[in-house]
């Protein structure tokens, strides 16, 4: 069934397949304190936060709050918010900005639609035109939901911004807090654990040439974590690192085991096997935890590259 060699490879923790999930992005730049539940337990009014959640839920848009890096001494409400949303699934990718100044205008979005990939809502709610600077790089700095993300997350944004690296901005919760510092690259989605600048650096210079970097990449949000895990392990097989040309076509299992097609823009396929492992040897799950654990993470045991005659099996 194989054109080449079957590549069998374990990857490291950190590329692990543990990325959040989300196939559209939706960012709204909130200043000041940021608690546990950002969207509920900041200085947004709560009410709008539970609303918000409560819109997005299902359709596949994952709301975060921004904000600039620096100190976070609330100034009170910005006069003007910036507000973006990313679709990340290869061969649609988008990433559009607006501005506003009344938040609750986000309720009037066709969520449904942006998580599918439609963004004309977001242009006629908001105003929102194509993102023409650089891409963005979303450094993960909620204390509140764990200090790893705080304590190494911040001076990250800070060192970022102090070399000149546009586009940086700090975010609330991306998932896998023991990776931390944590970052979010877009448009393409693709997240990165235990990053230092040189790699948001080089993540950001692909991007901006529609590459993906592999060091220290957890995945591309569009995909659930076997799909991530997947994906990444084909590129590193194919020596194919262009952003948009694969994509996460099936996914057949439960777990801990899984077979995933991995489909390139130019007919080739590869079914890659995933197992969930445990992280060994045990470890703190956050920089608070006092109780070791052993954390979930994807395993790939298996990259077969597919015969047209298999495609159909």
């Amino acid at each position: 069934m194989s054109r080449c060699a079957t590549v069998s490879r374990v990857l490291d923790e950190p590329v692990s397949g543990t990325a959040a999930t989300a196939t559209t992005w939706l960012l709204l730049e909130q200043p000041g304190p940021w608690g546990a539940r950002a969207l509920t337990s900041s200085h947004l009014d709560p009410a709008l936060g539970r609303a918000l959640e409560a819109a997005a839920d299902g359709t596949g848009v994952r709301i975060a709050l921004i904000r600039r890096p620096g100190r976070h001494a609330d100034p009170g409400p910005p006069p003007v918010r910036q507000v973006y949303a990313a679709h990340t699934v290869p061969g649609r990718v988008w990433l559009h900005r607006a501005s506003t100044v009344d938040p609750r205008r986000l309720l009037d979005l066709d969520f449904a639609a942006l998580g599918a990939g439609d963004h004309r809502s977001f242009g006629t709610v908001l105003g929102g035109r194509p993102h023409r600077g650089d891409p963005l790089a979303l450094v993960c700095t909620n204390g509140k939901r764990d200090r790893c993300c705080a304590l190494l997350g911040r001076p990250l944004a800070a060192e970022l911004v102090a070399s000149g690296v546009r586009g940086v901005w700090e975010v609330t919760h991306l998932g896998g807090h023991r990776f931390a510092p944590t970052v979010l690259v877009l448009p393409y989605g693709y997240a990165y654990g235990r990053a230092g600048a040189h790699t948001v650096k080089e993540a950001l210079h692909g991007a901006q040439e529609g590459r993906v970097l592999v060091e220290g990449c957890r995945g591309c949000s569009a995909w659930e974590r076997p799909g991530q895990a997947a994906e990444l392990a084909v590129r590193t097989a194919a020596d194919e690192y262009r952003a948009g040309v694969l994509s996460v076509v099936r996914t057949e299992g439960t777990a801990p085991r899984w077979e995933v097609t991995v489909a390139h823009a130019d007919g080739r396929r590869w079914r890659v096997t995933v197992a969930q492992g445990a992280s060994l040897p045990p470890r703190p799950e956050s920089c608070g935890a006092e109780v070791l654990g052993t954390p979930a993470r994807m395993d790939v045991v298996e990259v077969r590259e597919l015969r047209p005659s298999a495609l159909a099996s």
